[in-house]
């Protein structure tokens, strides 16, 4: 029998907009989770702001020596 946690609260996280479920270790602080992981919060994930303009818009060039 598969165990199956169907009542969890969720949120959507502040940097990528996905949702994300509660987990056991922000019980004592879960009012005040906003981000889904440790990559979002440190920003290494691009905002869903900036990715939906840079995939409607056109491509930077890719520059020499980046």
């Amino acid at each position: 029998m598969a165990h199956h946690k169907p009542n969890l609260p969720q949120k959507t996280c502040a940097r990528c907009a996905r949702p994300f479920a509660w987990r056991k270790k922000w019980a004592r602080d879960w009012d005040n989770v906003r981000h889904c992981s440790a990559a979002c919060r440190e920003g290494r994930r691009p905002a869903a702001e900036a990715a939906r303009k840079t995939s409607a818009g056109p491509l930077d060039p890719i520059q020499p020596g980046r």
